[in-house]
């Protein structure tokens, strides 16, 4: 068989296996590589596609909610794994949660009955000759890529742009930080004032630092001991360290007087711009290993947060990911490898459904350069296209992996209530997802 006419598909995780789905569907020869269970993950427990390795949820279904529009507007695509993630749904209120081991066994004996899917049980090690061999490559390898693989990659990203672990910040909605207690600046008045700042007076520091201290944590796998850099130290590390380790660190006062009356304080939590069009913050330096209950607890104690909207809570795990903006096109090929693409969670992305929606969007433009035909990435003004406009556009410097959120979006013009901007979000969404889903 000539393999030049053949796609390969690395993982057969979620977004992989969607991948293959949807280009077999569209006529075209796939090749998918798994090496489970030839040789296993840490975390992985069998042999078959899809396997959910953590939580058994796909988060909620409802439109109001943008693990919802995404899963919508994925169902305009006859997502395979939106499909047996119904089919094997269990009991869960709002929420589509799953039935583990049927739900991975049918999305494996599907793809392998599949007359255009062959199957090849083997790690892939040498990038350069997998992409010489065949028409177009997927890497949907998630953050559990193997060592071999991750090095191979590295011959053609460039070691500085391939992450083996997060040290994630927590993310808010700019509307919901109260700037009558936060104020815009930047250290020194240097440049503009691009940082939003919730000052903290002694009482309220010393409250916060014994709020870090006693908050229950969440431990790592043997795995993951990753034993991060310094300079992305958890901030209960940092209390451990003494009581002023966080105000002579990422929460330092100097040179954060109050631009209007020249007040200093004891510390200052900095508020960085996370997108493009400016509507998350990201708490800079907050990377964190306390539970999300307990985070959502502690970080209300920062003035200014009180009533935030977190739509990223902070961790430290092992991931593996690309710095997507400084490599991707939108289209989720290499800029230097148009033929080569990625798709899941290592593109920058977190969570199942958005794992799955990149194997969805992949399929689409390889399928489209093998018919000759040239498709944009959807529109930003849906979940699936905001969340391509993230992984490829924002500042690289600062870059983490996101999941679905609202804050994506753009915003409405008008005012509006939070209810009713959330239906205007889905009802914007769905109907420039359903034209993009019906350009083919």
């Amino acid at each position: 068989m000539n393999t030049k006419k053949i796609v390969a598909i690395v993982g057969a995780g979620l977004a992989g296996s969607e991948a293959a789905w949807q280009l077999a569907e569209r006529g075209h020869l796939v090749r998918l590589f798994e090496m489970r269970p030839s040789r296993m993950t840490q975390a992985h427990k069998t042999g078959n596609f899809a396997e959910l390795v953590c939580s058994n949820s796909f988060k909620s279904r409802a439109l109001e909610n943008a693990h919802g529009l995404l899963k919508a507007e994925m169902a305009l695509h006859n997502s395979l794994i939106l499909k047996y993630g119904e089919t094997f749904s269990v009991p869960a209120g709002q929420a589509l949660a799953i039935d583990r081991e049927p739900f991975a066994r049918s999305v494996t004996d599907q793809l392998k009955g599949h007359p255009l899917i062959s199957f090849c049980n083997e790690e892939v090690t040498d990038v350069t000759k997998l992409i010489d061999d065949h028409s177009h490559v997927v890497f949907a390898t998630g953050p559990l890529t193997s060592d071999a693989l991750a090095f191979s990659l590295q011959d053609i990203l460039g070691t500085q742009y391939l992450s083996f672990y997060d040290a994630i910040a927590p993310v808010v909605t700019a509307e919901s930080v109260d700037m009558s207690l936060a104020f815009r600046a930047s250290r020194y008045g240097k440049g503009k004032a691009d940082y939003l700042n919730c000052p903290m007076n002694y009482i309220q520091y010393e409250s916060f630092i014994n709020a870090v201290s006693q908050s229950e944590k969440v431990e790592l796998h043997q795995f993951e001991d990753t034993r991060p850099f310094e300079g992305c130290l958890p901030i209960e590390v940092m209390v451990e360290r003494g009581p002023d380790t966080l105000r002579f660190g990422p929460m330092k006062p100097v040179g954060l007087e109050h631009p209007q009356t020249g007040q200093r304080y004891h510390a200052v939590v900095q508020l960085r711009q996370e997108n493009s069009v400016g509507t998350l913050y990201n708490l800079v330096g907050f990377q964190t290993k306390m539970t999300w209950t307990a985070q959502k607890e502690v970080f209300a104690l920062i003035p200014g947060l009180e009533n935030a909207e977190f739509v990223r809570l902070g961790s430290v795990h092992r991931n593996t990911f690309l710095n997507g903006p400084n490599l991707l096109n939108p289209q989720l090929n290499l800029k230097k490898h148009p033929k080569v693409f990625f798709a899941g969670q290592i593109t920058g992305v977190e969570g199942y459904m958005e794992s799955t929606a990149m194997g969805i969007l992949a399929a689409r433009q390889i399928a489209a350069a093998l018919e000759n035909r040239i498709e944009r990435p959807p529109s930003p003004d849906t979940m699936m296209g905001a969340l391509i406009r993230y992984i490829t556009e924002t500042e690289p410097s600062t870059f983490q992996p996101m999941n679905a959120n609202f804050g994506l979006l753009n915003p409405p013009e008008k005012k509006m209530s939070k209810s009713e901007r959330k239906i205007w979000y889905s009802e914007r969404a769905l109907k420039k997802a359903t034209q993009y889903a019906d350009q083919t």
